[in-house]
């Protein structure tokens, strides 16, 4: 196992950017998981992890040697990709095998690993199946069991449970963190899958036309996105944005003005900004609640998903804009009444007119 580190990593074909300046540090044992909308590169920095891909200029460190220059047997990795890539014509048993046997392992040495392999994702009594015996998660389960037995530094998924029914794949990220757990290895992971990222992951990194526009914890990365690409992106249903004013600052925080006239103080620090100064308030679904007081947003309910252990309610402020919160269990809410919420201060993040965020106070 080792840790992994990109130093300034770019990728250009042609005139275009596809990897940006990226430098990460991911550790020992950890378990990182790259997130982004499609095209943002996640998968040309899981390729130039691989060595399957050069990079146009930076570094690429594993387990503390420089292997940029590296072929990806030489780099010690394994690569599970999005379509399971396994030979029709073989058994699961010679499915996991194949690299091993490319290696020219004795064969003693070939029937332990995989069979231990085996045994561990569950897999002991189809080894003598054909691809086209065996469920989606099966054929999954041998491509993750023929990267286990090359015993490799570091593992590189590549959208592996896309292909999955929504059941399934819940079902194999469970599996996925037990594997983790019981090697304990370094895991690069790529997804569009949100639940994957913050049920996964130890580290996320959010990626955005090829820059790291967010490296850390999942809470972290949850609780204080860096700016606004973030927040919107992160959690789902995505953060809610309401624009506003701001109209001073002090030890307080920052005193901004919303739709309706609503006032309130958020702890952050602005006073870089002058008032008058266009900002986004920023917050979660779960962070609003109905109020019966007057000091509160007024909005015009326009539908209710309810989803039986919660409801999602989306309405409209009087500027317009939609927003959503979460109530558990059944909404009463109707499209067209007009109710009031109240907000959770404490848990509000501001932006500035460029969508970063304003550090917070305390």
């Amino acid at each position: 196992m080792a840790n992994l580190s990109l130093r300034h990593v770019s990728k250009s074909f042609g005139r275009q950017i596809v990897i940006d300046d990226v430098s990460l540090d991911i550790g020992d044992c950890d378990f990182a998981v790259v997130v982004g909308p499609s095209g943002c590169g996640k998968s040309t920095l899981l390729r130039l992890i691989a060595g399957l891909e050069a990079p146009t200029t930076g570094e690429i460190w594993i387990g503390g040697e420089c292997v940029t220059d590296w072929t990806p047997r030489e780099r010690g990795i394994a690569m599970v990709f999005q379509s399971y890539a396994l030979y029709p014509h073989m058994s699961v048993y010679d499915n996991i095998a194949f690299g091993l046997s490319q290696l020219t392992r004795r064969r003693s040495e070939i029937d332990q690993r995989v069979r231990k392999a085996a045994e561990r994702l569950q897999l002991g009594h189809l080894l003598a199946r054909k691809p086209k015996e065996l469920s989606g998660g099966q054929r999954q389960r041998v491509a993750i069991g023929r990267a286990i037995v090359r015993d490799p530094r570091v593992f590189l998924f590549d959208e592996p449970l896309s292909n999955l029914d929504a059941s399934l794949r819940t079902h194999m990220r469970l599996e996925l963190m037990n594997l983790h757990s019981e090697l304990g290895t370094t895991i690069v992971y790529v997804t569009h899958d949100q639940a994957e990222a913050m049920t996964l992951a130890t580290v996320i990194v959010v990626l955005r036309d090829g820059r790291a526009e967010q490296i850390g914890s999942p809470l972290e990365v949850y609780d204080r996105p860096r700016n606004r690409f973030v927040a919107e992106f992160i959690g789902s249903p995505s953060m809610n944005m309401i624009e506003g004013r701001l109209e001073a600052t002090d030890a307080l925080g920052a005193h901004v003005t919303v739709a309706g006239g609503l006032r309130l103080v958020v702890a952050a620090d602005a006073r870089g900004c002058s008032p008058g100064s266009k900002v986004t308030l920023c917050l979660r679904p779960e962070h609003l609640r109905e109020s019966v007081a007057g000091n509160a947003l007024r909005v015009i309910v326009v539908a209710v998903e309810r989803l039986g252990s919660e409801s999602l309610v989306h309405a409209k402020l009087s500027s317009g804009e939609l927003i959503t919160w979460r109530v558990v269990g059944s909404s009463d809410a109707k499209p067209g009444d007009t109710l009031s919420l109240d907000v959770d201060i404490a848990r509000c993040h501001l932006f500035d007119e460029a969508g970063n965020a304003f550090s917070r106070l305390g």
